[in-house]
């Protein structure tokens, strides 16, 4: 049995302009153990798809079981085995740190949790702040909070929706250890992130989603064994030539081109040259999980078009 099933999940929305749809025959399992990504651009469903995984919204269509359980006829028995992250930071600004995770240990009927509250305090960095009120408390420091809450229950799946936006290093550092150490004792991990690295580093597999739509689904060693050369990177001061351009990702003053070999990288930085451009810090690297994305991004454009 799969830890999550999601079966020919659609959800489509009545707008003034017509019906808009947010996801379209979505179907995928996840695996009991899994630390699984969920990937795609901003609008591309994927925060759609656990609200529904959460029963905070229904599927026009189809169905997601957690370990069996119907999360829409079944929903308290789903409930109750995950633990989920939102994005928003939504707190009670009347409780402090501990006080809140003891009432969400209610809310799923569990009582004199404190050994377990303790751990999740000390783990999380938050120990120091166990009494203070959550309207006292850093974006960070909040979010710190939420995913305590989410793990407060023990759940056997952790679903964690951008759960490092906005949030500093330390924090990122802290709660991957910790969430790997779950990962580790059995636990299973959806994770949604737009920071690729984290993907790649943590993630056994992942789906892409792209206008409600599944355009990928591999182990995340196979998506990369995609990733054909090397990438050419180098900072530049002015505007590529137009030619150039075409072949090339430009994030500021960072140019990154795909080359399979010396005569191509020679070929791509003689074109600079003879525009009149210096290219400053030049490197080589080999191809990551961002190239394989904005690749599989493309290739669904060109598919859709």
């Amino acid at each position: 049995m799969s830890a999550i099933s999601f079966q020919s999940v659609s959800k489509t929305y009545d707008t003034p302009r017509g019906l808009l749809t947010a996801l379209n025959q979505v179907s995928f399992d996840i695996q009991e153990g899994e630390f699984f990504g969920l990937l795609g651009p901003n609008g591309a469903g994927k925060t759609t798809l656990i609200s529904i995984l959460a029963g905070l919204a229904r599927p026009s269509q189809g169905h997601i079981l957690v370990q069996g359980a119907d999360v829409q006829k079944e929903f308290a028995l789903a409930r109750r085995r995950l633990g989920v992250v939102p994005q928003e930071l939504v707190f009670d600004p009347f409780f402090n740190v501990r006080e809140a995770l003891r009432f969400q240990s209610g809310y799923f009927g569990i009582k004199n949790n404190d050994a377990w509250i303790d751990e999740l305090l000390d783990s999380l960095g938050l120990t120091d702040k166990a009494n203070a009120n959550m309207r006292q408390l850093s974006g960070g420091m909040k979010r710190r909070v939420l995913v305590a809450q989410a793990l407060v229950h023990r759940p056997a799946i952790i679903v964690l929706d951008e759960p490092t936006a906005g949030v500093d290093v330390e924090l990122r550092q802290t709660l991957w250890q910790f969430i790997a150490k779950l990962n580790k004792q059995g636990h299973t991990v959806l994770l949604t992130t737009h920071y690729l690295d984290e993907a790649e580093a943590l993630c056994s597999r992942i789906a892409m989603l792209k206008q409600g739509e599944v355009v990928a689904l591999e182990r995340t060693s196979d998506l990369l064994a995609q990733a054909s050369g090397n990438v050419l990177r180098f900072k530049l001061d002015g505007e590529l030539p137009a030619a150039l351009a075409e072949q090339a990702r430009v994030t500021g003053r960072i140019v990154q081109m795909q080359v399979h070999n010396a005569t191509e990288i020679e070929s791509r930085l003689a074109a600079v040259r003879e525009a009149g451009l210096v290219a400053e810090d030049i490197e080589v690297r080999k191809a990551d999980l961002e190239d394989v994305f904005i690749a599989v991004m493309n290739a669904a454009k060109g598919k859709k078009a």
